[in-house]
């Protein structure tokens, strides 16, 4: 079923208005993002031997992506429960809420003693963390792309929604820098006791500053239309299953590449390179912040460019080029500059296909349902694509090598592109 339709909201607010919604958007899903990804850089590097130390390498290096794959399972359940106070309440006060949960879960993880101390109840509480740490995210990148999208004129949505999805790009930085920081500083016997805990700690102060900034922003003139209205559905979730099955679930779809290039070429590659081919950690972390421009500057293209060319089309770009990218064939040469071309490559076409998503996903849901049924879509996509992809690149590259971990991130290519074509284009659409 179509969106709802209505005439499109002008700039209400002005050019300052939009600079700070800008700002807003995009410091709060790199600061969110940032406490996510600080997880996945501990998970492949030193989780293992804190809270798993009595497996063996391999069945503790996948422990450790299964508590890492636990957040992935509980994005659904928050965007469920932020997506159904933001549809109903408003964007901007569950933006607040999901950034202190978010923050504060991460910043626990930095003080939870590990397997020595608490034996069993480290990897337990761990757990714990972790998923409310999906939760948060889970109403995280609705609420932020909301943000940006509903307050935008309509010819520059996919500009502005180039600001949250910036979030990740600078979040990957910064928590991979931390760790190549505290790792070149320290020796390996400081960063596996205490080093490892300071990229967590520094969530307190960064969720302070997260907060100064969100709080400061208006709602978007679209909700207030609804609320003035007194249109809001009374259970946003079971609307969006109800109207909006397809596009939810093709959505989702689309979105399985994404999260699978990326945590294969980060998550997955950083441990298989440290372990498998004997790269250092300290090179590793080097290559994968290089990596990381590779990822902004793809993200940005693609977003601003799907203003005149299309969100759909550009996707389907990122997805073509996504299923050929011989990401394993250049890391397997160990030479750190194929390495970082192969790594920075597959996030390069990660960022064309994740781009556009911060208006696509919006613009396919009605505005009594938008927070929770582009959420949804985008974290359905994050437990397909993302809470897998390292558990199954593990045991494919144990199990047949790492050609076998190449074809798989391939299939997901090919899963978003038949997903992709069965849904229509959408930058003409109002957001009522």
């Amino acid at each position: 079923m179509a969106p709802d339709t209505a005439a499109s909201t002008p700039d209400q607010g002005g050019g300052e208005s939009l600079r700070r919604v800008a700002v807003a958007s995009f410091i709060g899903t790199a600061i969110e993002f940032y406490d996510f990804y600080i997880y996945g850089t501990a998970a492949a590097l030193v989780l293992n031997q804190a809270f798993f130390p009595t497996l063996d390498p391999v069945n503790a290096t996948l422990a450790s992506f299964s508590t890492y794959a636990v957040a992935f399972a509980a994005r659904p359940l928050g965007s469920v429960v932020f997506g159904h106070f933001g549809d109903r309440v408003g964007r901007k006060s569950v933006l607040v809420a999901s950034l202190l949960l978010m923050g504060l879960s991460t910043a626990f993880v930095g003080l939870l003693p590990g397997y020595g101390t608490l034996g069993v109840w480290a990897p337990l509480l761990l757990i714990a963390l972790r998923f409310l740490q999906g939760i948060g995210l889970g109403g995280e990148w609705g609420g932020a792309a909301l943000l940006a999208v509903e307050h935008a004129p309509k010819r520059r949505r996919g500009l502005y929604a180039a600001f949250p999805q910036l979030g990740p790009s600078v979040g990957f930085f910064a928590a991979t820098g931390v760790f190549w920081l505290l790792s070149a500083v320290l020796d390996d016997a400081a960063f596996r006791s205490w080093g490892w805990r300071v990229p967590f700690l520094l969530s307190f102060l960064l969720v302070g500053v997260g907060l100064f900034v969100r709080l400061k922003i208006s709602e978007t003139p679209v909700f207030a239309k609804v609320m003035d209205a007194q249109e809001a559905a009374k259970v946003p979730a079971l609307e969006v299953f109800r109207r909006h099955p397809r596009e939810l679930l093709l959505g989702a779809g689309g979105m399985i590449v994404a999260y699978g290039l990326f945590y294969t070429a980060t998550t997955y590659c950083l441990a298989y390179a440290t372990t498998t081919l004997g790269i250092s950690r300290n090179t590793m972390l080097a290559l994968s912040l290089v990596a990381c421009l590779f990822l902004a500057a793809g993200t940005w293209l693609a977003a601003t460019r799907s203003d005149a060319a299309g969100r759909r089309k550009l996707v389907l770009t990122g997805c073509a080029l996504a299923a050929v990218w011989p990401l394993f064939p250049l890391l397997d040469t160990q030479r750190p500059v194929f390495v970082a071309l192969g790594i920075g490559g597959a996030l390069f076409c990660m960022g064309v296909v994740y781009g556009p998503m911060g208006a696509y996903l919006p613009e396919l849901f009605g505005t009594t349902v938008r927070y929770s049924g582009a959420s949804l879509a985008y974290n359905l996509g994050g437990v397909l694509g993302g809470a897998v992809a390292p558990l199954v690149a593990t045991r494919l590259q144990s199990e047949f090598g790492s050609s076998s971990v190449g074809w798989y991130v391939s299939a997901m290519a090919v899963v978003s592109m038949v997903c992709v074509l069965a849904l229509p284009e959408t930058r003409e659409r109002e957001l009522g």
